[in-house]
């Protein structure tokens, strides 16, 4: 018995240092910098939200530059709601994985940098960010985001008037037919 706990022992510890040494870089080495598949742009990050040091493998490059034209003077709604798609499909393809999950607040800290890269897709100081950490639209209105689909989210502004689920909203829905004005 004590022998097949000692050699548990020392296969959890060669498989511990097995771990460590893959992850970090060795003396003198710079450090790794994987880039994510599918978008130049998504190679690039800020700090998380909340100030402080980035967390991952992107702490150190330039801020993401995928959301500077969300809100910008001179585009539209529709043009917000393809940029958003676009930081959806970045996220969805650096993280190999999903959209995020939640409400507004949830998935804007994800995409800010509070994510397992701890890259931040949104500059937590972007204009389109209230108060409350909620991304809004051009009005000033938090975003409704539904997730269809692991890999889909419908995008909702609530338009000019500021009411959701009236005939002047504004939808991206995934799929073929994709906005919906």
């Amino acid at each position: 018995m004590r022998r097949r706990l000692a050699k548990i022992a020392i296969l959890a510890v060669l498989v511990l240092a097995l771990a460590w040494w893959t992850r970090a870089p060795g003396p003198g080495a710079a450090p790794r910098s994987p880039s994510p598949q599918g978008s130049e742009s998504a190679a690039q990050s800020a700090p998380p939200v909340g100030g402080g040091p980035a967390a991952g493998p992107y702490a150190s490059e330039e801020p993401s530059r995928l959301a500077d034209r969300l809100n910008a003077p001179g585009a539209d709604i529709a043009s917000d709601l393809h940029v958003l798609n676009d930081v959806f499909a970045s996220f969805r393809s650096a993280t190999h994985g999903e959209n995020p999950v939640g409400q507004n607040t949830d998935i804007t800290a994800a995409l800010t940098g509070r994510n397992p890269l701890g890259f931040a897709f949104i500059p937590p100081n972007h204009p389109a960010i209230n108060k409350r950490g909620e991304l809004c639209d051009r009005w000033g209105t938090p975003f409704f985001f539904h997730q269809e689909s692991g890999t889909q989210m419908e995008i909702r502004s609530a338009g000019p008037d500021r009411r959701m689920w009236t005939a002047d909203d504004a939808v991206l829905t995934p799929g073929p037919n994709q906005t919906k004005l």
